[in-house]
């Protein structure tokens, strides 16, 4: 690696002040800071001494969305090949002929997620003199996780120009925003292209060939949400007309959005982020008994069948995907412990009440994101609390002391 270092100390003194390229700066110290540490450290007083700084810790979450990310690329193979061989089509089909089918499927998405939010990032850097924040990297592997497959680029495009300037610039990039930027990109698709995002069918990619006269070039399946939401019965078909498991639903062989099917890769990941102490487990567990205790209480109460349902709320749609990756955010989240089981515990229980009384086949993304503004006020008051406790227990040991 000398040459390289060797590389960017022959050409630094050009982009530093003074320098003819001294604008394009940003740009540069991002490129070194990727491939070596920062030469620079905290002259001031800090809290928290580490040596894991932002880069390396968005890292640890981009590595722990690998097993939702490869399985959700096969599953779209998965799908796509089941259909052809459900209709005649086609006898057999390998398991890397359906991972390579989803790859090509998700690679323009990926490559549309990183080059316009980058580019943003790139605009206000210079625009603002600095550094280009690392905190996209991991939003931009979360966007094509949370949208479907067949979203049109330029949709998307938008969606993140919005997501990314709206929901993160204005506040100050990294570290300053008080929403989690990649679930305001999915929002703003949800509102401002509904057709798309309904969250309650799933496209099949080229389920029918080319060439075939009459018939189309895809098809739409129901999720399973979607068939909950239209009263359709607990048994749910699938493409070669058996039905959806609840080992299905766990392993992720069901219909939806790329990273949220598989309720094992996204387990994979939790328990990555929690051994690295990136995530807050209190958070993720009380995010689950909230949504286990709403669930229970709509199966008693078994009036259609989203109630009937039970905890397998659980593992359809984008609980737990939202709950791991988005719910866990460190700077959107609340902080303190205390409103750490709280924010998580409302997360779980107001996903499972919307999804089945609003309407909507989804909630978990609104419901994030309305916590997310709530999450500073239940500090508040968990701090105030805490002093209030902390002055009583004062008061009353001067005035033990004084009756002495």
């Amino acid at each position: 690696m000398k040459f390289l270092r060797d590389a960017f100390d022959g050409y630094k003194p050009d982009f530093m002040p003074g320098g003819k390229l001294e604008k394009w700066y940003p740009v540069f110290e991002t490129i070194e800071t990727f491939f070596f540490t920062p030469d620079h450290v905290t002259t001031s007083g800090s809290h928290i001494r580490d040596g894991v700084d932002i880069k390396r810790l968005m890292t640890v979450v981009v590595l722990a969305l690998m097993p939702a990310l490869f399985f959700g690329m096969y599953n779209i193979g998965y799908f796509h090949f089941e259909e052809l061989v459900a209709l005649g089509q086609q006898d057999s089909y390998t398991f890397m002929e359906a991972f390579l089918f989803g790859l090509g499927k998700l690679l323009p998405i990926i490559i549309v997620s990183y080059g316009v939010g980058i580019g943003v990032e790139f605009i206000f850097a210079m625009f603002y003199g600095h550094g280009i924040h690392e905190g996209y990297f991991v939003t931009g592997m979360l966007i094509p996780l949370i949208v479907p497959v067949d979203l049109p680029l330029w949709m998307l495009a938008v969606a993140i120009v919005f997501g990314v300037v709206i929901g993160k610039e204005i506040f100050g990039g990294t570290g300053m925003n008080i929403l989690n930027p990649a679930l305001l990109v999915r929002a703003f698709l949800f509102f401002a292209y509904p057709t798309f995002m309904s969250g309650d069918k799933v496209w099949v990619a080229d389920a029918l060939k080319t060439g075939t006269e009459g018939l189309p070039d895809g098809m739409s399946g129901a999720t399973i949400l979607g068939q909950l939401g239209t009263g359709a019965e607990a048994a749910f078909p699938t493409i070669n007309g058996a039905a959806y498991s609840v080992m299905d639903m766990f392993i992720g062989f069901i219909p939806g959005s790329v990273g949220e099917t598989s309720t094992l890769a996204i387990l994979i990941g939790a328990v990555m982020l929690l051994l690295s102490g990136v995530a807050s487990w209190r958070i993720m567990l009380s995010g689950v008994i909230g949504a286990a205790i709403m669930s229970f209480l709509f199966k008693i109460w078994g009036a259609n069948e989203l109630m009937l349902f039970g905890c397998k709320h659980l593992l359809i749609g984008g609980f737990a995907f939202g709950l791991v990756f988005m719910a866990t955010d460190p700077v959107s989240a609340a902080q303190t412990n205390t409103g750490k089981w709280i924010y998580g515990f409302l997360i779980g229980f107001l996903s499972i009440l919307l999804r089945v009384l609003n309407g909507f086949p989804e909630a978990v993304m609104l419901v994030i994101l309305l916590l997310n503004v709530f999450a500073p006020t239940i500090d508040h008051y968990v701090v105030q609390a805490s002093v209030k406790r902390r002055n009583k227990r004062i008061e009353d040991k001067i005035k033990k002391a004084l009756s002495v």
